[in-house]
């Protein structure tokens, strides 16, 4: 699964450790997540949608 993740952190100046305590995950889940290197959880999902300020998880997560 592709991810905007990256560009919408970067976007907002929050780091890799930022992002994954306010969605109470670790930096390296956030790192793989980034990468396309694990598919998140619903819940997870939603908390960083919430978290980068969009609207809907399609903002941020892209099925390929």
């Amino acid at each position: 699964m592709k991810t905007k993740i990256r560009e919408f952190r970067k976007e907002q100046k929050i780091t890799q450790e930022e992002l994954a305590s306010m969605v109470e995950v670790t930096r390296q889940t956030i790192n793989s997540l980034e990468q396309g290197k694990y598919n998140p959880s619903l819940e997870l999902a939603y908390k960083v949608t919430k978290a980068l300020r969009k609207d809907k998880i399609e903002d941020v997560f892209i099925m390929d």
